[in-house]
């Protein structure tokens, strides 16, 4: 769940290109980028990476049940471990009222994460430093004004929540239930928020790479909406949970982690949506690339 001060007024607004820098597929987290400081950092990634020592055995013990995992070939699991393991360089993982972390529990909360940026590169997280578990559900407090000037308060128990400048929280209750093959990942979940506040806001809208169409994304969105809305009180089988109606950032990220988790469904039931999201992500789960 995205924390947001105000609830949304134009649904999926349409949002200005990101930097063609900021969009490469191989970006500095991948390779060596120009400036001395990104090269020594990654020398110092590679060492430590090095050090390390996660074998393919326990990458194996971490994410090989997942259906996600297994369904990429060598080389994009190869990126997913590289990538995987600098976010454990780079994030801090802090477990909080009883929570426990040993290190197969990291590697799969990692894999998970990188998976939305496993096109992207790991900079696209770059404005959160800090992922916070708790053991169970936790529950938060919040305040919104409404489109009148009423303030409202909140208080309820969340499985995970995003924060424009971080922290990122979640209940490792939810962690282990996610990746179970029904669409359901609150790590992709929560991760996805950020990628959506990359522009200083949740929307369903993040910033989408040069040559997207903006205003087709806000069109094919909101028409997937409405048809999930119609599907939902007409009590219809739904392609994904109906906690996508609770406003646009939560459509945005429910449609992610069914996107990696449950794609075919997603596909056959909104194919614009699908192809937007493949485009985003640059990912097509269900057509995947072995290598």
């Amino acid at each position: 769940m995205a924390s947001c001060g105000q609830r949304w007024q134009t649904l999926f607004m349409q949002q200005n290109p990101i930097r063609q820098e900021d969009s490469a597929i191989s970006d500095k987290s991948a390779a060596p980028a120009g400036s001395w400081w990104q090269r020594l950092r990654h020398w110092r990634e590679d060492r430590r990476l090095r050090q390390m020592q996660i074998s393919p055995a326990q990458w194996q013990a971490a994410l090989g049940d997942w259906p996600v995992y297994q369904r990429y070939g060598s080389a994009q699991r190869a990126r997913l471990h590289d990538l995987a393991g600098r976010l454990l360089l780079r994030k801090h993982l802090v477990a909080v009222n009883g929570a426990e972390l040993d290190d197969l529990l990291r590697l799969r909360i990692a894999g998970m994460a990188v998976v939305p940026i496993l096109g992207l590169g790991l900079d696209w997280y770059d404005r959160w430093q800090t992922l916070i578990l708790y053991e169970g559900p936790f529950v938060a407090e919040h305040s919104w004004e409404d489109e009148y000037g009423i303030v409202h308060h909140e208080v309820s128990e969340r499985s995970g929540e995003a924060w424009e400048r971080g922290p990122v929280v979640l209940s490792l209750d939810d962690v282990w239930h996610s990746g179970r093959g029904d669409g359901y990942n609150v790590v992709i979940h929560e991760l996805a928020h950020t990628l959506d506040m990359r522009d200083g806001s949740a929307n369903g809208a993040p910033p989408l790479h040069p040559g997207m169409d903006a205003a087709a994304w806000k069109r094919d969105m909101q028409a997937a909406w409405d048809n999930l809305a119609r599907r939902a009180e007409q009590g219809e089988e739904l392609p994904v949970d109906d906690y996508a109606l609770e406003d646009p950032a939560e459509f945005f990220a429910v449609l992610s982690e069914t996107f990696f988790e449950q794609p075919e469904p997603l596909q056959q039931a909104w194919p614009l949506v699908y192809r937007h999201l493949v485009e985003f992500y640059r990912q097509a789960p269900v057509q995947p690339e072995h290598g």
